[in-house]
């Protein structure tokens, strides 16, 4: 995941003192005074110019992510204002190497190199500091969205959804790799948790457990709710929304299924709605299981495996599109 890959963003401060002390090891190599200053503002303004490049080349492009990956990022750390610090740190570095081109060029035909050094320092070092909070923000934003897991868009994807506490991470734990954290207290889950699940041993589903939603209007979700909604629009080929008829989770169960009616709006995928705790209580006509005893349990995987299969077989009926003509 593209995230991942993106090393710690320097402070405008590590900026500079590293390039400084690469740049003073490079003066030291010339015996001409006017040459070695000359050489220094030239090894200062490079070394500054492709540092912030790479900070910038580092992130992705958000264009090209998946439409979950463009909300995550939004949801998480404003993806617009992600967009300003980059366009900042780019003109920073743009700038630094046109003040020392500027600078260079100066020492060569006139005298006070060492004043025109100095010069031309304090302005470079003014410009890196004009983007000390953009470099500060992007580092925290980094530290934010490398946690983000890796969601495949190539695999078959269930996302379980439902109330806190009605059992999501329960179901997954029994059925796929993914270890959620599982407590007797709602919200528990604070971002998505991705694992899987092997057919045979070429072929496997994907299933994304997501943090419990409440129903309430969309702009009143807090940021790990709209998680949860953007899993659900954005990744799943099938959803899996558990209730709690038992009522244990804390939540009447007719707002839980005013929230199954609306996530059933909001996808054009299949949504299968079971109930759990069914060793409480269960509702009639509804696939009942537990993930307290593991009866069902079996059952409910079986039924979304059958999505799974129907998709596969819809793909090899897909016909083949015209090769083009030449």
């Amino acid at each position: 995941m593209e995230f991942e890959t993106i090393p710690t963003v320097p402070t405008a401060d590590e900026v500079l003192d590293r390039s400084l002390r690469r740049a003073a090891a490079k003066k030291k190599l010339k015996t001409n005074v006017d040459t070695a200053n000359e050489e220094f503002v030239r090894a200062v303004a490079s070394a500054i110019h492709d540092k912030l490049t790479s900070v910038v080349g580092s992130f992705p492009s958000f264009e090209r992510l998946s439409p979950f990956y463009q909300e995550a990022t939004d949801i998480l750390v404003s993806l617009d204002r992600i967009k300003r610090s980059l366009g900042a740190v780019t003109w920073a570095a743009d700038r630094v190497r046109i003040i020392g081109s500027g600078y260079t060029r100066s020492m060569r035909s006139a005298g006070e190199t060492d004043r025109k050094r100095r010069q031309a320092v304090a302005r470079i070092s003014s410009v890196v500091h004009q983007v000390e909070d953009d470099l500060l923000f992007l580092n925290e934003a980094r530290n934010i969205l490398r946690k983000l897991p890796h969601v495949s868009e190539d695999d078959f994807t269930v996302v379980v959804a439902g109330f806190p506490n009605v059992g999501k991470s329960s179901f997954i734990r029994l059925v796929s790799t993914a270890e959620p954290e599982i407590a007797a207290y709602p919200f528990t889950t604070k971002g998505i948790v991705v694992g899987h699940h092997d057919i045979g041993k070429r072929d496997r589903i994907q299933l994304i457990d997501t943090p419990g939603v409440l129903v309430r209007p969309a702009d009143e979700r807090n940021p790990i709710e709209r998680q949860a909604v953007s899993a659900i629009i954005n990744t799943a080929d099938v959803v899996l929304f558990i209730l709690d008829a038992s009522e244990h989770c804390g939540y009447a169960l007719d707002d839980q299924v005013r929230l199954l009616d609306e996530i059933r709006r909001i996808v054009d995928v299949p949504v299968v709605a079971v109930v759990n705790k069914a060793d409480i209580r269960g509702i009639e006509g509804y696939p009942e299981m537990s993930t307290l005893t593991g009866e069902g349990v079996e059952a409910v995987l079986d039924l979304l495996l059958t999505f799974k299969k129907e998709a596969t077989k819809t793909n090899l009926r897909e016909p083949l599109q015209p090769e083009t003509q030449l």
